[in-house]
């Protein structure tokens, strides 16, 4: 044990170390079928020579960097595998995301069946990129996996984070290419890089055509980018080879991490029901996290450790907990339910006619207008980022008061109001252009007026995607974000209505053409009706609460990060 591990054991408030001793063997070779060697790093307790599960983490970003990991684990009576993916980090082959897990991943596991240090229990650790290298190998996973520690992920690449709502996400893409372009490059240089990124990429997400963003960002083009690009279309059977989420009847226990304004939240609460409809052994837990919060990094070792234990005996058996931990924004409080979404009411609050939002069907009004220029795109300003300076829960004053953002804005609350479970937005709309997006906000106001984003939803429109009406009105639903906040007495509901949240998800060009290579805008004017026929409104899925659990420890907002 080393003064830092024991610094690093006490901040995420892990349990006693088990023994002092711990080793490391480093770039063990791992011959995949192909006959391309993959590094791993070992670590392991040297002072405990009983029998000691495995922990393997495979991992793009280094194996250096997870370390500090390694060592914590060990110290707690695992073995810790720490791989280095195809063509990263001296690992031979060529980096192809996603493409090579599937197979790589189950070579691994045989190798690591077939070592002499192996008891005959393995599970696995990693969040984002690393949690996809779990999904690659869960649907057939050798009997030896007893457990995956799956956060801030998903099963499904494609609907979760590059086209979520139909709509690509550039700057998730740009920001996640940016950091392989040049992570291996020496500390110095991923300093320096990192320190300037956010102005190049702020540049590069306004370059058009689409096609020419990661030469702006990178200075070359980037393959994993481009084919993002070109295969643009749902259905395309380009994906069907990295959807991980098709067969779940034989996944091994799972435990799910998940943040707020995390970009992988919707997909991985689907993965999460999807598991439990499975009959699978599951559980969830979302904090008010962002990305790459140091709280989430903090619960994601933790639990991490919790599960293993729990699943393997290695322990006495914590405390039981339910299924579903949630911490509840607003009222900062963790909650424990037996099912997602927890058991509550579905109340639906109506646009009205100057700007209201309110529980009582809107009377005959007009509809409000608005005029979406993708010149000036709507900016994001907060929510689902992997921009450190952006993500998360920002002020939305600045971007209220734009002239292409409609809100609407409850009255006070007398009493507090709990949300907890996905929201949808049901919207009467009429745009003057087939190809359009629509976007949506449910913001809590405080008494001060501040504004703060809860949940986001986007559509983006196609010629037949909608019916329309003859008047050209149609009637759209937008799947919003899963969330739990407790709007506070005294505080308001606002719901913004608008064309985009620019560079979070491209602007739409109103013209249809190619996404890789369309350069001409068109402007596109929006009505939003909220007329007794046409009643646009949110549900709300409202919860009672019994008594609240514990307060928020270790639950800072945090800030957002990389795609690990």
């Amino acid at each position: 044990m080393t003064v830092w591990s024991r610094i690093a054991a006490s901040l995420v408030g892990l349990p006693p170390a088990r023994t002092r001793g711990i080793s490391v063997e480093r770039d063990l070779a791992a011959k995949m079928p192909d006959g391309a060697v993959l590094l791993a790093d070992r670590w392991f307790p040297t002072t405990d020579q009983g029998e000691r599960p495995t922990v393997l983490i495979r991992t793009p970003y280094g194996r250096r960097i997870i370390g500090p990991l390694g060592r914590l684990y060990a110290e707690r009576g695992y073995q810790t595998v720490v791989q280095s993916c195809r063509g990263t980090f001296g690992s031979e082959g060529e980096w192809d995301p996603v493409r090579h897990e599937q197979a790589d991943g189950h070579a691994t596991l045989e190798w690591v069946a077939a070592q002499p240090w192996f008891d005959g229990r393995l599970v696995m650790w990693g969040g984002s990129y690393l949690g996809i290298t779990q999904w690659a190998i869960a649907e057939d996973a050798p009997d030896f996996v007893k457990a995956l520690g799956l956060q801030i992920t998903a099963s499904n690449i494609r609907d979760a984070i590059v086209y979520p709502g139909g709509s690509f996400a550039l700057e998730m893409a740009l920001s996640w290419i940016y950091q392989l372009e040049h992570q291996e490059l020496g500390w110095r240089t991923v300093l320096r890089t990192q320190l300037g990124g956010a102005k190049v990429l702020a540049a590069a997400t306004d370059v058009l055509p689409l096609g020419r963003c990661d030469v702006a960002a990178i200075g070359q083009t980037a393959p994993p980018y481009q084919d993002w690009l070109e295969h643009s279309r749902p259905g395309d059977p380009w994906w069907d080879g990295i959807d991980f989420g098709r067969r779940l009847e034989h996944v091994p226990p799972a435990s799910l991490v998940g943040g707020w304004y995390d970009l992988f939240l919707p997909a991985q609460v689907a993965d999460y029901e999807a598991l439990r409809r499975a009959g699978r052994t599951a559980r969830l837990t979302v904090g008010p996290w962002t990305h790459s919060s140091p709280g989430l990094f903090g619960e994601t070792v933790r639990d991490g450790l919790e599960w293993y234990d729990e699943q393997l005996a290695e322990r006495p058996a914590p405390e039981p907990r339910a299924p579903v931990r949630v911490f509840v924004m607003g009222s900062r409080t963790w909650q424990e339910f037996s099912l997602w979404p927890p058991a509550g009411e579905t109340q639906r609050w109506y646009l009205g006619r100057w700007g209201t939002l309110s529980t009582e069907p809107p009377a005959e009004s007009a509809p409000d207008r608005f005029h979406y220029n993708p010149h000036d795109p709507t900016p994001a300003v907060g929510g689902a980022s992997l921009n450190v300076h952006s993500a998360g829960r920002k002020d939305q004053r600045r971007r209220e008061h734009r002239h292409d953002v409609l809100t609407y804005t409850s009255p006070v609350l007398t009493d507090d109001l709990t949300v907890i479970g996905p929201l949808t937005a049901e919207l009467y709309l009429r745009s003057s252009l087939e190809h359009t997006d629509f976007f949506v906000r449910l913001c809590d106001v405080s008494e001060k007026g501040r504004s703060f984003n809860i949940s986001d939803g986007i559509v983006r429109l196609e010629p037949g995607s909608v019916h329309r009406e003859e008047d050209g009105v149609f009637r759209l639903e937008i799947a919003m974000w899963p969330t739990a906040n407790t709007f506070l007495a005294g505080h308001r509901l606002r719901l913004q209505v608008s064309s985009g949240a620019h560079p979070l998800f491209c602007r739409n060009t109103g013209t249809g053409g190619p996404l890789a290579t369309a350069t001409r805008m068109r402007s596109a004017d929006q009505e939003v009706f909220h007329d007794a026929a046409r009643p646009s409104s949110i549900a709300l899925p409202v919860v009672r609460l019994l008594a609240d659990q514990r307060l928020g420890e270790g639950a800072g907002m945090g800030a957002g990060g990389t795609l690990g």
